[in-house]
């Protein structure tokens, strides 16, 4: 029976992961679907994380554990991680060593790719603490177009992409590039459905396969304390907007889209976020070629203070701020 399913390769990246690895490797040994690999990526973990794994390899041969010979970031771990699966196999999946998955889970994604050939990625909806993500796709559609849903994500906001832990990849598509996370940006996972749904279909099973843990020192933690999801979404809209959008399109959304975010930096002037969140943003905004336009910035903040107006007390605090941030701007360009 194991011999006429497809290979599913399972593959953990940890890094110092030894609070949740062991109930992650259990959450894959636990699964229904029989014909599996399991690899394990040690980025040259300080804590119990590689005697964790393996302890659980030397009981099981279907598990292998590789620890890098040098520190990478998180998202070559990952495509490490790609590497190393054996060409036998048809399907790849990823668990953070932070996460888990159901006992189904790789069999009803499989299933899904096996009956639907020109699927190249499926999703599937993820408990994250008391919320389920990923919702968005009618519970009808299991099967979209690649461009349709790209275009819907870019255009609506349509967030079904999940993290690497709720999708399954066919593999032929993930190996086709050295690096299949096209950046080493915390969104590469997100970046790389834009880039290889141009010419495939996206598969999604309406059920909850997996759970993200919500801890301080997840990758997630920081990307909402700092906002970075803002700033992502910008990078995917200005990098793949092109490809699945017309000229007219495209401007229009880009125009609506700047003009939200710095609605949204101005309102964060008046949470009085740090220096860290300012050199961030200031800093993704130069890479991308529009550099910060603190003008834009103060406006939105002044709009943001007469919206409060009705909370006097409130209103002179955050009014405080921007003075300050304009301040500290004029400073630092004469430095």
């Amino acid at each position: 029976m194991t011999s006429t399913l497809p290979l599913v390769t399972i593959f953990t990246p940890v890094y110092n992961g030894e609070q949740y690895l062991a109930e992650c490797i259990e959450s894959v040994l636990a699964q229904t679907y029989l014909n599996w690999h399991y690899i394990i990526v040690n980025n040259c973990s300080s804590d119990g994380s590689l005697e964790i794994a393996n302890r659980y390899a030397r009981q099981d041969d279907r598990i292998s554990v590789i620890t890098n010979t040098k520190f990478v970031g998180i998202i070559e771990n990952h495509n490490i991680g790609i590497r190393l699966i054996s060409a036998k196999s048809k399907y790849c999946k990823v668990v953070s060593a932070d996460d888990r998955i159901v006992e189904d889970c790789v069999s009803r994604m499989v299933r899904l790719a096996e009956e639907h050939p020109s699927v190249a990625i499926v999703g599937c909806y993820q408990a994250s603490g008391e919320n389920i993500r990923w919702k968005g796709l009618p519970f009808d559609r299991e099967v979209v177009s690649g461009r349709e849903v790209c275009r819907s994500s870019l255009l609506d906001g349509l967030d079904v992409f999940g993290t690497p832990t709720s999708l399954l990849y066919r593999f032929n598509i993930a190996n086709a590039n050295k690096h299949f996370y096209p950046h080493s940006l915390p969104h590469a996972d997100t970046s790389a459905c834009y880039k290889y749904l141009q010419s495939h279909d996206f598969g999604f099973v309406h059920e909850v396969l997996g759970e993200e843990r919500i801890h301080p020192l997840q990758t997630s933690a920081k990307v909402e304390r700092l906002g970075l999801g803002n700033i992502a979404f910008l990078d995917n809209f200005l990098t793949y907007g092109p490809v699945y959008l017309n000229e007219m399109e495209f401007e229009e959304r880009k125009r609506h889209l700047f003009l939200g975010y710095y609605r949204w930096l101005g309102g964060n002037i008046l949470k009085m976020e740090g220096r860290e969140f300012w050199e961030h943003h200031t800093s993704r905004l130069r890479d991308l070629g529009y550099p910060i336009q603190w003008a834009k910035v103060l406006n939105a903040a002044l709009h943001e203070i007469i919206d409060e107006i009705q909370n006097p007390r409130v209103a002179l605090e955050k009014l405080y701020a921007v003075v300050m941030l304009r301040h500290q701007n004029r400073y630092d360009r004469r430095r």
